[in-house]
């Protein structure tokens, strides 16, 4: 926002330099982005008027001027300018005259008539960058005057960046009142002299919904003069604030929002029919607004209505059947509150963005609409005349917002400034601020004022006497604190150095969102969560996930969509489960496999991931804690899984995870083409470990005997290599599976798979008769458990 500093002045005046008064600014929390200075280099520039004007005899879009300076002859003027008439004045350079755009004037001959100066335009002086033609000033502008003081120039401009909370702050009111609350300087009186009452005239308001318009204040002011000008020094106060003068009646209404904060509309009384009821719209309404846009309003939007339906949107925009035009003599002001429940987002749904939508989505004073049309009519009456009705104020007190007592104990203050600051002091800035105090002890009961939305809290209030008492006068302290050094546990493995193993197995980590649509988490669990969010994001975000595969399928398909056909990533993150009365979460690591195995490459062909792919990187980042002893892999059903391709991982006897492919049908529903293959585990059983212990190494050789079975192909590897290892315990190390074959000379429905064992002692060589053996034992405990028959 854009504040004036001969406006700020005013209003309050510290004895600061401009410099010092936005370095002020900033440490107020009004960050001040630039200051500029209008202004500057033009002191040389004067007043002048011109007297005739004749077409150039060689040029068609030229003019020769005749212009009195006030030096007593007239002197010629070459002009360009479309808008140059005769009797209007005009700032004047003459020769020798620097400008700020660097250009140094001369007397010259255009087009062979000499021009002894330049007629400018608000570009060419630096006041502004939009420009029709020369400056026309007003006709009471002293002739040989000097401009700047005509303009009441140099002035500066300080370009504010204010936060959101601080809607207060949109205003010239506002920023005085944080200026004198740290300075001291006096603030101008807030209150404005009621106008006096010339006609009974009045305009009947309903509030038919009061929740959403709980005060409106309106006055009648019939037979202004039509013809009037707005005064240089409001359309200059405008112009430097960033507004443009239009008219007497709407430049009024600018002015005011800019200085008191309250926007106000302003409608020809004339147009108006029946009574003005503000209320919410109604489906299908429409309205034309003064940018001559039809809009269709939404059922949520607040509105200004008639006898004939919507003639304006509330808070942002004024309807084209009631506006104001140059042939207006009575008008209806009115300021209103609206809720910022009421106005936050509604604007940007129409794609609109207004000074006034602003300041009501942040919230206005509810106390000001009052002074705000008692000020515009100020103004209105001052320069245009007329003759003014009462000011009505319509309130359903019950719905305007209630200021609580805060309780602001002196402790708190210290305790979370970390300074002591005189009671003395507190209390007068807690009264700068405009707040009610009464001191209890141990502290002060606060009101804060009607224009402070942001103090709801003590904390608000112990931030403002932060803020008042200055920022740089807190010293700063070095805090100490002991830092124990973690406790090292041998008892889990933690999840970075999970994550690094599925890093280095070429996943990548992804963080997915833990509310998801209630219909993927029926179906990738099986069940229907009963963990519904009250009021979700979306639709899309309505239930807490029981499985992380949702978010990370999801994600692979967004991949997928994109050309990343090799897609690797893994997610350690909570699941959720139970019911809202009692539910739990469970950490878990969660992983997802599609595409070719390694990227594209000369030296092999590719070749898609499949289940033991993924298998491979599960039992990788089990074997971090468990013994390969302790995991086994079984056969199982899973509704997201494919049958057949799915498998429930195992340490010892707890279940700690599921792996498989994805089903066929969850792929096509998320447009995934090629196979994919999933593995989710409980990331508490499957990293718990234990300290490592310390065994002999043999010094006697080991010996490895080989044999081939035949066996139905429902047995499985892990069956096999159990049944071995436990045949002859005492003198078996390691069992390995090196091949399996079906084909010619193995029956249908049967394998031969060749088993190596390792035989070893630690006290001795073991002989042949110990290798024969343990292989008569492994070969009889499969013939018994699997009826296996040894393959010549």
């Amino acid at each position: 926002m854009k504040i004036v500093e001969s406006w700020l002045r005013e209003w309050v005046d510290p004895e600061l330099e401009t410099e010092a008064l936005g370095h002020q600014l900033t440490m107020l929390g009004h960050e001040v982005d630039g200051i500029e200075v209008e202004g500057e280099g033009i002191a040389d520039v004067i007043v002048a008027e011109v007297v005739d004007v004749a077409r150039h005899p060689d040029a068609d879009r030229l003019s020769v001027c005749k212009v009195s300076d006030g030096g007593g002859e007239l002197i010629d003027v070459v002009c360009g300018a479309p808008n140059v008439a005769k009797g209007m004045k005009s700032p004047l350079a003459k020769p020798g005259v620097r400008l700020p755009n660097g250009l140094k004037l001369r007397k010259a001959k255009i087009r062979g008539v000499v021009s002894n100066g330049m007629l400018c335009s608000a570009i060419e002086l630096g006041l502004g960058d939009e420009s029709d033609g020369i400056i026309s000033l007003p006709t009471d502008a002293t002739v040989g005057s000097a401009l700047v003081d005509f303009l009441a120039l140099p002035d500066a401009v300080f370009d504010l960046d204010l936060t959101p909370n601080r809607g207060d702050c949109f205003s010239v009111l506002g920023i005085a009142r944080d200026l004198a609350a740290m300075t001291g300087a006096p603030l101008k009186d807030t209150q404005v002299q009621p106008a006096p009452t010339a006609i009974e005239d009045t305009h009947p308001v309903e509030l038919i919904e009061p929740d959403g318009c709980p005060r409106f204040a309106g006055r009648v002011i019939r037979g202004i003069d039509p013809g009037a000008k707005s005064p240089i020094w409001m359309t200059e106060r405008l112009r430097r604030a960033g507004l443009r003068a239009i008219s007497p009646i709407v430049d009024i209404t600018n002015y005011v929002m800019l200085e008191l904060g309250q926007p106000l509309h302003a409608y020809d009384q004339a147009l108006l029919q029946g009574p003005i009821r503000p209320r919410l719209a109604k489906p299908g309404e429409k309205v034309t607004l003064l940018d001559e846009k039809d809009v269709e309003l939404n059922d949520d939007t607040l509105i200004i209505t008639d006898d004939r339906g919507p003639i304006g949107i509330a808070g942002m925009m004024g309807g084209l059947s009631t506006a104001v035009s140059d042939n207006t003599t009575d008008v209806f002001f009115e300021a209103a509150f609206w809720p910022p429940d009421f106005m936050a987002g509604r604007a940007r749904a129409y794609g609109m963005h207004t000074d006034a939508s602003l300041r009501f989505e942040r919230g206005v004073d509810p106390e000001g609409q009052g002074r705000a049309v008692e000020r515009a009519t100020e103004l209105l009456l001052d320069f245009a005349g007329g003759k003014a009705g009462p000011l009505v104020v319509t309130s359903a007190d019950e719905f305007l917002p209630k200021r609580n007592v805060i309780s602001l104990r002196k402790s708190h203050v210290t305790r979370l400034l970390g300074v002591e600051i005189d009671d003395h002091e507190i209390g007068a800035i807690l009264q700068g601020l405009e707040v009610t105090i009464e001191p209890v002890a141990g502290g002060w009961n606060v009101t804060p004022p009607s224009h402070r939305f942001d103090i709801e809290i003590e904390a608000d209030l112990i931030e403002e006497v932060a803020r008042i008492h200055g920022y740089d006068s807190i010293p700063e302290t070095t805090a100490f604190a002991q830092a124990p050094l973690e406790t090292v546990t041998e008892t889990r493995i933690d999840f970075e150095q999970a994550a690094a193993t599925l890093i280095a197995r070429d996943y990548q980590e992804v963080v997915t969102y833990s509310f998801i649509d209630a219909e993927s988490n029926t179906t990738f669990t099986g069940i229907e969560s009963e963990l519904v969010l009250s009021n979700p994001i979306s639709s899309e975000m309505s239930v807490m996930r029981a499985s992380l595969w949702p978010g990370m399928v999801a994600a692979a398909a967004a991949n997928a969509a994109r050309q990343q056909d090799r897609v690797r990533i893994f997610e350690a993150s909570k699941s959720f489960h139970g019911s809202l009365g009692e539910h739990t979460e469970v950490e878990r690591i969660a992983g997802l496999v599609t595409g070719p195995v390694v990227p594209d490459q000369w030296a092999s062909k590719p070749q898609n991931a499949d289940f033991f792919d993924i298998k491979a990187d599960v039992e990788a980042l089990l074997l971090l804690a468990a013994e390969a002893s302790e995991l086994s892999f079984s056969a199982t059903t899973h509704p997201a899984l494919q049958s057949g391709q799915a498998a429930e991982i195992r340490r010892g006897e707890a279940v700690i995870g599921v792996l498989g492919k994805l089903h066929p049908s969850l792929a096509k529903r998320y447009d995934l083409k090629r196979d994919v293959y999933v593995f989710e585990i409980d990331a508490e059983k499957a990293l718990a470990s234990r300290a490592p212990s310390a065994a002999p190494i043999s010094k006697f050789p080991a010996i490895r005997r080989d044999i081939a079975v035949i066996v139905n192909d429902s047995v499985s590897a892990d069956e096999l290599l159990t049944a071995v290892a436990s045949s002859a315990p005492e003198l078996i190390r390691d069992v390995r599976i090196f091949d399996i074959y079906r084909g010619a000379g193995i029956e249908a429905g049967r394998k031969s798979v060749a088993i190596s064992l390792i035989l070893q002692e630690t006290s001795r060589t073991l002989t042949d008769d110990d290798a024969d053996a343990a292989m008569a034992a492994a070969v009889s405990k499969l013939a018994d458990k699997f009826a296996a028959e040894l393959r010549d």
